[in-house]
């Protein structure tokens, strides 16, 4: 609502105000409603859009046909209620719930007939304006219950496999519009009620969340006949499907907005029903309708296998046929037979009848056999396995002639020494009864003798085999022999169809022992491959000979003479082995300073690399000038490099496909580098213009050499200097802060302090190191190291000097108490003048503008104090 006004003044000015209008709105459930005698009713009333207090007061009324109006019960008086009324709300009956502040509901716990009237609910007035309706009313019908239920009892014992009829009869008399449904349920022991099937009001089939997929493969099957019969078959019964079947009737009327109501219903036990398993009682029973039997070659076995069951119609079989414990024949469920050949077959003569026939027999087809019969219940994609059965074994045999033929071992290349070849021979001869398309293999044993060789071969020693070749040709290498037969280094072959050899091209101390071999006849089987017929076995042959150790000699020669610093050493090894076959070497150059000193190892080379075993130098080589012969070559040598040398030279030995390995090992005469060099000496000296200094002040500490004797030239001298720092007196040799070489490239290391280190040569022989802006951290041990190198006067080239080590200078950096705390106090000094001096002279101003009286009053002359009164 809006409103304008208008202001007569010259000005004009609106005013604009907006008025917001409630409207109670009080409203029921939907109706007209239709109900079902004996049964609670709800009628629900809530206010929407009212003024005044959250909580509203409700009144319910109800009025039949032209009579007056009957109060039924009120949420604030509780003497509303109409005497004919009275005594069902005092005892519940009839009640008034709150659902909430503005919702309540009107309860009748058991509806009668003489309850069917048009109810209003009303709500007394908490507006401030009369506005929008304060009552509401839905007409209630009750009519009487007629719903029936009656089940017919269903078979009390179902064998697996067998169906389930469940027949209920559910009417009602047709007065209203009202519709029926049925529901069949299952309750098992410690189980709670499962729904199997719905027929809806509408004819529409809802089933439970478990039979979903058995209805759709029609395992559940719905008949219903129009004088309220409704019927369900339950199929293929398994043990799930027992225990107490439920039918439950319910009657539906249609609300507004098309909404479906259950108004009552009425649930009936029809029965209990155990399903008998098929494997008990009437279950499943095999005879095979043959005993042991004796067959020749070629001949047709014959095996029927019984099948008696009380159920067999509903069971579903699958058959197998056993021949010692494998699987021969099947027939599955779906009558498709599996493993069958054109001469094995497996058939269904008659109503749990199944024959088994082979033609032909061959010595495979022996054994024990037996029928195994596995019943399955159910359909579509509900099959499971019920009973399994498996019928008294019966014993075939099968006589046959075995091939006969006579195997010998010879060998054809025995080894006088480890490494020569060895080559055994397994020869086929005398060769009868093996029939057409038959082949041969060979097996080929091993057994080591016992302790050295020449002992006696006892029977006590384990038989290791090396591997062998079936009838196809294919290869089996044994377990300790394989990496040799895949490698090479053995080799199994078949050079004629009844000759067999065992190749060993290096042979190995390892190999002396007692040899075999193993040659089986194949004959072809019924399934299409191949099948043992006959085994026969050599003699053992023994291959040994007499081991012979393999020796090395390494002998070292100078080749060039170094006899001054500088000049280029020279030495080769040379090596020669007994009793070792295509040998590779790794060499060690080693050396040691004197006959007692400790040795080191200079240079390695191995058969795949040359390895540094001191610090890389580009001066240091060692290679292979033949196939006995190393050369080591020293350039540039130092007096450091003075002493013995010599090479230390191990042989390998290497199989096919094998790793190699260590066979012996031996070391040259030793080399001396010996020579001598008349150079300056010199000496090292460590300077400070201060050891005691202030924070940020800068430090500066010399490194002064000095040299003697023979001095070089300035153009021949060099040197190689490093500062550290130990901040312990006393400490290790400390932290590097920065080195110069002798090509005065300077280094500086990383540091985590805020000062900072400069190093400069200042002329030949001294080395400067400032420490700028110094902290505490900066306080220690300082000290520096220098190698000097100079330029030989006999070679020209360049030698380094021993290593020479400084004394230690203590740099003490000093906390500056006065310079720390003379500013702080300045400045607080000050301040606190500042501030006396400001209180003072605001207090001044204060005094003399602020509480001064500027009103004077002059006293009287009579000295008499004026009254004054009122």
């Amino acid at each position: 609502m809006a409103c304008a006004r208008s202001s007569p003044q010259p000005v004009q000015t609106s005013l604009v105000c907006v008025c917001v209008s409630h409207a109670r709105v009080v409203s029921v459930s939907p109706g007209p409603l239709l109900r079902v005698e004996g049964q609670p009713v709800s009628l629900r009333c809530d206010v929407t859009d009212y003024e005044g207090p959250r909580e509203q007061d409700f009144e319910w009324t109800m009025k039949q046909g032209e009579a007056g109006s009957i109060q039924v019960i009120s949420t604030f008086d509780p003497k509303y209620s109409d005497v004919l009324l009275s005594d069902r709300v005092a005892s519940g009956d009839l009640s008034v719930v709150r659902l909430g502040d503005s919702v309540v509901e009107l309860r009748i716990r058991e509806v009668r007939s003489s309850d069917s009237a048009a109810y209003l609910c009303s709500t007394p007035s908490t507006d401030s304006v009369f506005s929008g309706n304060y009552n509401a009313g839905v007409t209630l019908k009750v009519i009487a219950n007629t719903l029936k239920v009656a089940p017919k009892a269903p078979e009390p014992a179902v064998p697996e496999g067998g169906d389930i009829t469940l027949s209920c009869n559910v009417t009602h008399h047709f007065s209203d519009p009202t519709y029926l449904s049925v529901t069949w349920s299952l309750q098992r022991p410690g189980i709670p009620l499962v729904d199997i099937l719905t027929v809806g009001p509408d004819g529409d089939v809802v089933t439970g969340s478990d039979s979903a997929q058995r209805y759709t493969d029609g395992g559940l099957r719905l008949v219903i006949r129009r004088d309220g019969a409704f019927g369900l078959v339950v199929a293929g019964v398994t043990q799930a499907d027992a225990g107490m079947y439920v039918c439950t009737g319910r009657d539906w009327t249609r609300e507004e907005g098309g909404q479906w109501k259950n108004i009552v219903e009425k649930t009936v036990e029809m029965g209990a029903v155990a399903v008998t398993p098929t494997g008990k009682g009437d279950g499943v029973c095999l005879v095979c309708t043959l005993s042991n039997t004796t067959l020749n070659m070629d001949d047709t076995l014959t095996l029927t296998c019984l099948v008696a069951a009380g159920n067999l119609a509903s069971l579903a079989l699958e058959v197998t046929w056993l021949v010692d414990g494998r699987t021969a024949v099947s027939l599955g469920r779906d009558g498709v037979v599996s493993n069958g050949s054109p001469s094995v077959g497996l058939e269904r003569t008659g109503p749990g009848e199944f024959r088994l026939v082979v033609r032909g027999v061959r010595g495979s087809d022996k054994g024990v056999y037996s029928c195994r019969v596995r019943a399955w219940v159910g359909g579509g994609g509900r099959w499971y396995q019920a009973a399994e059965k498996t019928s008294n074994p019966v014993q075939v045999l099968v006589t046959q002639i075995k091939p006969n033929f006579t195997v010998t071992l010879t060998p054809s290349s025995t080894p006088q020494v480890t490494g020569d070849p060895t080559e055994l021979a397994c020869l086929v001869t005398n060769i009868t009864n093996f029939l057409a398309g038959g082949r041969l293999g060979v097996a080929w044993e091993y057994t080591p003798l016992p302790g050295p060789p020449g002992d006696r071969l006892t029977t006590t020693q384990t038989t290791i085999p090396i591997g062998s070749l079936d009838a196809h040709g294919n290869l089996k290498s044994g377990t300790l022999y394989r990496d040799r037969l895949e490698s090479g280094a053995i080799v199994l072959t078949r050079v004629e169809p009844d000759t067999f050899k065992l190749r060993f091209l290096r042979t190995q101390e390892v190999d002396i022992g007692v040899y075999a071999c193993s040659v089986t006849a194949w004959t072809p089987s019924r399934q299409g491959g191949m099948e043992e017929a006959a085994e026969f076995l050599t003699p053992p042959l023994t291959v040994r000979w007499e081991p012979k150790r393999p020796s090395l000699t390494a002998v070292a020669q100078r080749v060039r003479e170094a006899v001054a610093g500088g000049a280029t050493f020279e030495m080769s090894c040379t090596v020669s082995h007994v009793h070792l076959q295509d040998p590779g070497y790794s060499v060690l150059v080693q050396t040691q300073e004197s006959v007692d000193s400790a040795t080191r190892t200079v240079l390695s080379l191995t058969m795949l690399k040359l390895n540094w075993v001191l610090a890389p130098r580009d001066s240091l080589v060692l290679t292979k000038t033949g196939p006995a012969e190393f050369r080591f070559r020293l350039a540039g040598v130092q007096q450091a490099d003075r002493g013995f040398y010599w090479c230390d030279i191990t042989a390998w030995t290497k199989q096919p496909g094998q790793a190699w390995t260590k066979a012996v090992g031996a070391k040259s005469n030793k080399v001396q580098i010996n020579f001598q060099e008349t150079g300056p000496s010199f000496a090292v000296a460590i300077r400070s213009d201060t050891t005691t200094l202030y924070p940020w002040e800068t430090a500066k500490m010399v490194c002064a050499l000095s040299v003697s004797g023979a001095s070089p030239k300035s153009d021949d001298l060099a040197y190689e200097v490093r500062w550290y720092l130990t901040q312990l007196r006393g400490g290790n040799k400390g932290t590097l802060l920065a080195s110069v070489d002798r090509f005065g490239l300077v280094k500086k290391e990383a540091r985590n302090a805020s000062s900072d280190v400069s190093l400069e040569r200042t002329d030949t022989h001294t080395y400067a190191l400032s420490i700028h802006t110094t902290q505490d951290s900066d306080s220690g041990e300082y000290h520096c190291q220098a190698t000097p190198w100079y330029r030989s006067a006999s070679t020209g080239a360049w030698t380094h000097g021993a290593e020479l080590t400084s004394t230690r200078v203590f740099l003490t950096v000093r906390f500056p108490m006065w310079d720390s705390l003379k500013l702080p106090l300045l400045y607080g000094s000050v301040a606190s003048v500042s501030v006396g001096l400001f209180s003072l002279l605001l207090g001044f101003i204060c005094a003399h503008c602020c509480c001064r009286n500027t009103t004077h009053t002059p006293r009287s002359r009579n000295k008499l104090m004026d009254l004054e009164m009122d």
